[in-house]
């Protein structure tokens, strides 16, 4: 049985796993029955972060433009355009012990594409959910349902892995921002064109 987070809860991630290496997070979502005319296209991405809570350089910006880290520790397995159908939408691969030695969080986002001009937001976003996968066993270890109290953000903060005493542990964050995918660059330190 999976752990189910609540917002702001922390849960050990390898403590109780020992010897978990590759996990697969999955982030999925639905879009309400609202029609924009438009597909809605949401982005997974990851932040991985330095101790300051920034990204030490692009590199470490890990979305549908760039979908592996040089140290093969992220990868983002490919953009899906639409979000139908059941299960993950999109799915980032992690191998724990590759993760640079300057990397102490790593935050996973989703993002509404082009989301001012299309006239879209999470409030029209129902059943998003992040899940870590042992990518091993097929196990899931945690899940965390984001619920429905988002309204006009265009980008979430699901949730984070972070490094505290050699043990990896996860926070359910589900904070939203507005201003999509460069509000969430800005915050995390990468410039945007």
């Amino acid at each position: 049985m999976p752990i189910n987070l609540s917002k702001g809860q922390k849960v050990d991630l390898t403590k109780g796993n020992p010897g978990l290496k590759n996990i697969i997070v999955g982030l999925g979502w639905d879009v309400n029955a609202f029609d924009s005319g438009v597909d809605f296209d949401l982005d997974a991405a990851a932040f991985m972060l330095g101790d300051n809570g920034k990204c030490p350089t692009d590199k470490e910006f890990i979305f549908y433009s760039n979908l592996e880290h040089p140290s093969e520790s992220v990868k983002h397995m490919g953009d899906n355009l639409t979000g139908s159908g059941d299960g993950d939408d999109e799915q980032i691969k992690v191998d724990l012990s590759r993760i640079p030695s300057n990397v102490s969080k790593v935050a996973f986002t989703v993002t509404i594409y082009d989301a001012e001009t299309r006239r879209q937001n999470f409030g029209q976003v129902s059943n998003a959910f992040i899940r870590i996968v042992d990518e091993t066993t097929g196990q899931e270890l945690i899940r965390y349902d984001l619920g429905e109290d988002f309204s006009i953000e265009t980008a979430v903060v699901v949730g984070e892995l972070y490094k505290n005493n050699n043990e990896w542990k996860f926070n359910a964050i589900g904070s939203g921002f507005q201003g999509g995918l460069a509000a969430l660059c800005g915050h995390y330190g990468i410039e945007v064109a």
